[in-house]
């Protein structure tokens, strides 16, 4: 696993040395040389890498990765150039074009947000090919939650988007008023329609950030 950089290390170092990690780390090792993993395991961090710490305004929270070939790439919901557009991430674009007028993109990769400072983090950072949840409880979930907490207690004003129960079950951490928390359904076909559809969390999420004198997030992911 690439090593983390910058702020983010220096942030979340003492996890490193904690048995808990140690213990995910023999483990997920084991996983690559036995098993086939997603995602590749240069990806693991992508999400700390593309956003570091000190320029994080938004914070959207998945589970696990994608388990199907070729889909994940270390970023919660996005997939490579290429590759078919998930369900979920489909419906999202259709939230984002009712919310902000956004046009439906022809593909699923979102470094763009990333770059922007929308962390797009899953809970848990691997998963067995065609095993959905299979490293659920292998210590991902400590380190996640540790780098929550570092989020929470930063002083730039941030957004919380929390889709789906499992990823709400993480406001119980959260408890800096300057930031933002916004809560709705998953956004997966299986529950959309019970109040993901109409929530508006793109307007919402760049009203805050231009109320706290920050640059809004462009949203619009472009064909390729």
């Amino acid at each position: 696993m690439p090593p983390l950089a910058g702020e983010w290390l220096e942030a979340l170092k003492e996890e490193f040395g904690k048995d808990y990690y140690k213990n995910l780390f023999q483990k997920v090792n084991e996983e690559y040389k036995t098993q086939l993993i997603f995602p590749p395991a240069d990806d693991i961090f992508n999400a700390f890498h593309f956003t570091p710490l000190n320029q994080v305004k938004v914070v959207i929270l998945g589970q696990d990765p994608y388990h199907n070939d070729g889909q994940a790439h270390g970023l919660c919901f996005s997939v490579k150039k290429g590759v078919g557009i998930p369900p979920s991430l489909v419906n999202i674009y259709k939230e984002l074009h009712d919310d902000l007028g956004c046009y439906l993109p022809n593909n699923g990769y979102l470094e763009k947000w990333a770059r922007q400072g929308v962390l797009l983090l899953n809970t848990v950072l691997t998963v067995r090919a065609h095993q959905a949840n299979s490293h659920r409880n292998l210590g991902w979930e400590k380190f996640t939650d540790a780098a929550i907490q570092v989020l929470d207690v930063q002083e730039q004003p941030m957004v919380f988007i929390l889709w789906g129960r499992p990823a709400q079950m993480k406001k119980k951490m959260l408890h800096n008023p300057r930031h933002l928390i916004l809560e709705a359904p998953h956004p997966s076909p299986l529950s959309a329609s019970r109040g993901f559809f109409g929530s508006r969390p793109f307007s919402q999420t760049n009203a805050f950030l231009e109320e706290n004198g920050l640059t809004p997030i462009d949203w619009q992911i472009e064909n390729i």
